[in-house]
């Protein structure tokens, strides 16, 4: 069985087990909530957990590249990049994968007929994709910070008299 059959015919239950995981990362309140509200006004956190790593699932059975999985990865590290996690915790979840497909392996979880190899090496270039974008969305949120600080401190020289209009915005402004 290739590795892309083996991937359609668990695909829920590795989905499942991979968003449990995937919100265990969180703390145990929060894990609590997103497990348990399924409406998704209420918990945009959950659902577009559970969007994007259906759509993750997905690109790997098909054998998608780098390219579709960066798109599926993007909402949910958007979101842990705004949150208190760590680069390694917010990345984390893909490794966790790994495992989860081992444990939904027939038998007593070895590799049997299923080829895991090519699996994670794509799993492996969709933890790199994910750094990436964790690494790009917190450059981004230091990058509005710096530049809010700026903005502050140079409206604060203006309004004190400090400086003319025209310094107000402040360099590169």
């Amino acid at each position: 069985m290739s590795s892309a059959q083996f991937l359609a015919a668990k695909k829920q239950e590795i989905l499942e087990s991979w968003f449990q995981a995937t919100v265990d990362s969180y703390p145990a309140e929060t894990a609590r909530f997103i497990k348990s509200q399924k409406d998704p006004f209420a918990n945009p956190v959950g659902q577009t957990t559970h969007q994007s790593l259906d759509a993750l699932v997905e690109a790997l059975t098909a054998g998608h590249g780098r390219e579709v999985m960066a798109k599926a990865l993007d909402p949910i590290l958007r979101i842990r990049a705004v949150q208190t996690f760590t680069p390694s915790t917010a990345t984390s979840f893909v490794f966790s994968l790994k495992q989860i497909i081992r444990q939904h392996l027939p038998g007593d979880g070895s590799d049997g007929d299923v080829s895991l190899y090519d699996l994670d090496r794509q799993i492996d270039e969709m933890a790199m994709a994910a750094f990436d974008i964790y690494v790009a969305c917190r450059e981004k949120i230091y990058e509005l910070k710096a530049t809010e600080s700026r903005k502050q401190f140079f409206g604060s020289l203006k309004r004190a008299g400090l400086i003319d209009e025209a310094a107000a915005d402040g360099p590169g402004f």
